[in-house]
């Protein structure tokens, strides 16, 4: 499903969108890929979309957390679960997004 545009997602920066009511951050990383993720920490009701990218992770503003952008999991406390993430492509300048997870994980 077509989420935004590619060029409305400067590199290193993070978007929030809503896919048919399932809330998504969609990172631009540094390695130039697009990744999406579900928009809420798995340790605090907290938008991820708001946290910091830092090369293929993005940090909770709130405690700190960071998860991998490509497998979803935690890379240190306090969050101990990994949070969804979903399979991007990139097409004709625009983003779309599966809403399958790729890691098994559901919400």
């Amino acid at each position: 499903m077509r989420a935004c545009a590619a060029d409305e997602i400067a590199k290193g920066a993070a978007l929030a969108v809503d896919l048919e009511g399932t809330p998504i951050v969609l990172v631009h990383a540094e390695d130039d890929g697009f990744y999406a993720a579900y928009d809420e920490c798995s340790h605090a009701a907290v938008a991820l979309s708001e946290g910091e990218v830092d090369g293929c992770t993005l940090e909770c503003w709130l405690h700190g957390s960071r998860f991998d952008l490509r497998t979803g999991e935690p890379s240190g406390l306090p969050a101990t679960e990994p949070v969804p993430v979903y399979p991007v492509e990139v097409r004709d300048g625009d983003v779309y997004v599966s809403l399958t997870p790729s890691n098994g994980v559901t919400r």
